[in-house]
């Protein structure tokens, strides 16, 4: 079921300050930044080879990332990502296991990816993204 880690989600503020940042204090640099409108988010990736970190800013005050950031004005790690190879195999077996999911696995990444959520009181206190990829 779970192949992987993909990547640490950190909510900022300000997408460019958390980049220079990055770069200055650990020589870190972000990729191209992109928007998902389904979930209001703006995002770049630190690539570190073996797995990522996911930076996110709110691209509208509705959103969840929003939200976070009202709870924690200097933003925060969000969620962390697993990788699997079937979303809706993951679902059905955790499911089954007991525990809650957030989404039907049809929601996407801002790479086309398939998603869904594990919620937090099922993952040790953590919010858990699990992100399909296809072998």
């Amino acid at each position: 079921m779970i192949t992987g880690l993909s990547h640490v989600s950190i909510v900022v503020p300000n997408l460019q300050t958390a980049a220079r940042e990055l770069e200055k204090k650990y020589g870190l640099k972000i990729g191209e930044i992109r928007v998902n409108e389904q979930q209001g988010v703006r995002m770049a990736y630190v690539d570190l080879g073996n797995a990522k970190i996911e930076l996110m800013e709110p691209s509208r005050p509705d959103s969840p990332v929003a939200k976070f950031l009202e709870r924690n004005p200097r933003g925060g790690i969000h969620h962390f990502s697993l990788q699997v190879n079937s979303i809706q195999a993951s679902i059905v077996e955790l499911e089954h296991q007991g525990a809650r999911v957030i989404g039907d696995g049809m929601q996407k990444n801002v790479h086309g990816e398939r998603i869904a959520f594990v919620h937090p009181r099922d993952f040790l206190g953590a919010l858990v993204e699990l992100e399909e990829h296809l072998k």
